[in-house]
């Protein structure tokens, strides 16, 4: 029986380590199986570099027709899970064919890489960047390693940031303005606003501001969107009376949220939404919603 479980082990280990790995910003990112890692985080431009161990188990020999690395970025849709997306694809050669006896390394390095999109991982969809070791053999199958890495891109702050006041009323019954400091956050920033109260003629039992996270992913009759409720904040609990006008602050550093996505790689998008939500006695709901754009700030802004 032991002969039979060795037979299926793989002919040698594969360890992948970051040059720099131990002095980068480590994040969580949840792996295929479910459980949350740290890993490196990287922009683009920068240049992946490290080392590529090899070592065969049982002190096999581990024959081979070349050893390579890739660097892909990736975009993986749920409903065509497994089926990968390549908009990055890099390469370099480690070795010649050959025998490994013992742990060998391979440096390696991709100088100034172009990411132009972040990591990603929504709904339907998930963007994903990693280094692929690849170990060619006539037999047994290739022998292949990932490692995940993690892409985040800063946006500057916008020059225009125009504040938004809307209107929202049912006729002769309920007729409010509302009002949000700017359209665009960063992602720890807090969104300071008022709601003023110019009729009230029906009775409101309380009224929610809650920010909405819509993915879309395909195109054209196969577009698929989602909508996620991310946070519900309670702006008022008891009926208001005319000319009241109610504060919001809300703090958005709490909320797991990502950037604002446009028509990524024309495979998906991803969109905010600041949605108020008012609820009368008899349980109707009424609402007003509002796109804001989201973008990450450099952490030393």
């Amino acid at each position: 029986m032991n002969y039979i479980i060795g037979a299926f082990k793989p002919a040698c280990s594969i360890t992948v380590s970051f040059g720099d790995g131990k002095s980068r910003k480590q994040v969580a990112l949840k792996k295929d199986n479910g459980k949350t890692v740290l890993m490196p985080v990287f922009h683009s431009q920068d240049t992946i570099s490290g080392k590529i161990s090899i070592e065969p188990n049982s002190g096999k020999k581990v024959e081979h027709n070349g050893i390579k690395v890739e660097l892909l970025g990736q975009i993986e849709m749920y409903f065509d899970r497994g089926n990968f997306y390549d908009f990055t694809s890099l390469v370099r050669e480690l070795d010649v064919p050959g025998e490994i006896y013992e742990r060998k390394t391979f440096p390696f390095e991709f100088s100034t890489v172009e990411m132009p999109y972040e990591t990603y991982n929504g709904a339907n969809v998930r963007l994903r960047y990693v280094l692929k070791v690849s170990i060619s053999r006539n037999y047994g199958g290739s022998i292949v390693e990932y490692q995940d890495f993690v892409v985040r891109n800063y946006a500057p702050t916008p020059s225009i940031n125009n504040s938004i006041k809307m209107e929202v009323g049912i006729e002769d019954c309920l007729h409010i303005e509302f009002e949000y400091n700017k359209s665009k956050y960063h992602l720890k920033d807090v969104i300071v606003g008022k709601i003023y109260f110019l009729l009230v003629r029906i009775k409101i039992k309380n009224m929610d501001l809650e920010i909405r996270r819509r993915e879309s992913t395909g195109s054209g009759s196969n577009t698929h969107v989602e909508t996620e409720t991310l946070a519900k904040f309670e702006l008022m609990d008891g009926a208001p009376v005319r000319g009241e006008s109610i504060p919001i602050r809300l703090f958005l550093s709490p909320y797991e949220l990502a950037p604002t996505y446009s028509n990524i790689n024309n495979k998906f998008s991803v969109k905010y939404y600041l949605n108020l939500v008012l609820v009368d006695e008899e349980d109707r709901r009424y609402f007003k919603q509002q796109e804001i754009t989201m973008y990450r700030l450099s952490e030393t802004s």
